[in-house]
C-alpha cells in the first residue's frame, strides 16, 4: 500500500518551522510520507528536520519587504508557486496539506485548494497570521496552539491544540529542574531569536552590572546574540568578571534551556511552548514590533500560570531587569515555583494531537462544501 503523503507548509523562521519539524517526525513513525514545501529562505531554517524529510522549494514572495520593484514583482512569484504546487498535487496527490503560517505557505495552500485536497492549517500564536487568516475559512480545521486565538473570521474550524514541541525539547524536559543554591553556579540563557536579539545585547549587560557583586560573579551568561554584537559582548561581560558563551547560534537550544535557572528571551510561541514544557522561570519580553502584538499574547498566557514574568520592551530598563533576575536567582522556592507553574501550562501532547487531526482530515472525505474562494 502506497504510504499517504503530508506536505507541510510553513514560512522562514523558527517559529514556524519548529512545530512543523515536529509534526514531521510524528507522522514520519506513523508511516507517512513527508514533504516540506517552502521558498528559498525557508530552507535555512530547516536543518533540523529528519533527513526522510523531502524539501521543495516554491516560488513565493511578500508584500512587506523589499521596495517598489519587489512589491511590483511579487504577485507574478507568488502565482507562479501557486502554479508549481498545482502542478506538483496533480502528479503526487497529498492525503493532506497544513500550513503552518509565513508568506512561503501560501502557494501549497492555495494548490491544495485548487486541487480540492484535504487541507488544515496551524496557527502558533494567539493571534491569527496574515495568511493563516486568508485560508482559515478554506481549510478543513484551524488548530490553535494558543487559546484563545484572535483575529479568526467567523466560521473557521478553530480546534484547541496547542503548540508541538520538537523531539529535543520533550527528552530536555525529562531533566528536572534544580533552583539557584546560594553559593553554586548561576546559568542564565538570553536568546533574542532571528528579528529582536539586538536589543538584549544593551539590556542584559546592564542588567547584570546592576546586580550585587556576589551574586553577579557567580552567573555564567549564554547569550545568543547578533554577529556584530558579539565582540562587544565578550568583553563586557568579561569586564564583569563573567563567565560566558556568546554565539550567534545554537542548534542545541532545548538542553541550553534545560540547563538553564532562568531564560531571558523574546516571547515567540515555539519559545513559549518549549520554556513551558522544559518547565523553566523565564522574564518575557515580546517583540513589540510583532504583527498584532501576537508575542504579548503569547506571552500572557506563560504568565498568567506564574511561570514566567511579562516584561514589555517599552517599559523594561536595565535596574528593572535586574530586580526581575535578582527576585528569581535569589529565591530558590520562587525559582522552583515559577518552573512548576511553567510546566502547568505545557501542551506534550499537541504533537500527537496535532497528528491524530491531520490523520482524520485525510481519512475523512474531502467535502469541500462551503469553503469559499480566497
Amino acid at each position: 500500500m502506497t504510504q499517504p503523503l503530508l506536505v507541510i507548509a510553513a514560512g522562514g523562521t523558527g517559529g514556524h518551522m519548529f512545530p512543523a519539524q515536529a509534526l514531521a517526525e510524528e507522522m514520519l513513525r506513523r508511516g507517512w510520507r513527508v514533504v516540506l514545501s517552502t521558498d528559498e529562505r525557508g530552507l535555512r531554517y530547516a536543518g533540523g528536520f529528519p533527513d526522510a524529510v523531502k524539501r521543495v522549494s516554491l516560488s513565493a514572495a511578500t508584500f512587506a519587504r523589499g521596495g517598489i520593484a519587489a512589491k511590483l514583482v511579487a504577485p507574478f512569484r507568488i502565482l507562479k508557486g501557486v502554479w508549481e504546487a498545482w502542478r506538483w498535487f496533480g502528479r503526487d496527490r497529498p492525503a493532506c496539506v497544513i500550513g503552518f503560517g509565513g508568506y512561503p505557505a501560501l502557494p501549497a495552500l492555495a494548490g491544495a485548494w485548487l486541487r480540492n485536497c484535504p487541507r488544515a492549517i496551524h496557527e502558533q500564536n494567539g493571534v491569527l497570521g496574515r495568511v493563516n487568516r486568508l485560508f482559515a475559512k478554506r481549510v478543513h480545521r484551524v488548530a490553535c496552539g494558543t487559546w484563545p486565538v484572535s483575529r479568526a473570521p467567523e466560521g473557521a474550524a478553530l480546534v484547541d491544540i496547542g503548540n508541538p514541541v520538537r523531539s529535543a525539547a520533550l527528552e530536555a524536559a525529562e531533566t528536572p529542574y534544580a533552583p539557584p543554591t546560594e553559593d553554586g553556579r548561576i546559568e542564565l540563557l538570553v536568546f533574542g531569536g532571528s528579528q529582536g536579539a539586538s536589543v538584549f545585547s544593551k539590556l542584559v549587560p546592564e542588567g547584570l552590572a546592576r546586580l550585587e557583586e556576589g551574586l553577579r560573579r557567580r552567573i555564567h551568561v549564554t547569550h545568543q546574540a547578533r554577529e556584530n554584537d558579539q565582540q562587544l559582548l565578550a568583553k563586557l561581560y568579561e569586564g564583569m568578571g563573567l563567565a560566558r558563551t556568546v554565539q550567534p547560534f545554537f542548534t542545541d537550544m532545548p538542553r541550553r534551556i534545560a540547563a538553564a535557572h532562568c531564560v531571558v528571551c523574546r516571547a515567540g510561541a515555539s519559545t513559549v511552548a518549549e520554556l513551558a514544557v522544559i518547565g523553566r522561570p523565564a522574564v518575557l519580553v515580546p517583540l513589540p514590533t510583532a504583527m498584532d502584538d501576537h508575542q504579548t499574547a503569547n506571552a500572557e498566557a506563560l504568565a498568567a500560570t506564574g511561570g514566567a514574568i511579562l516584561a514589555p520592551q517599552a517599559e523594561l530598563t536595565a535596574e528593572g531587569l535586574s530586580v526581575h533576575l535578582a527576585a528569581i536567582l535569589t529565591d530558590p522556592a520562587r525559582a522552583a515555583e515559577m518552573a512548576a507553574s511553567a510546566r502547568q501550562a505545557a501542551r506534550p501532547r499537541a504533537t500527537t494531537a496535532l497528528a491524530d487531526m491531520v490523520g482524520e482530515i485525510a481519512g475523512a472525505r474531502a467535502a469541500t462544501e462551503g469553503l469559499r474562494q480566497p
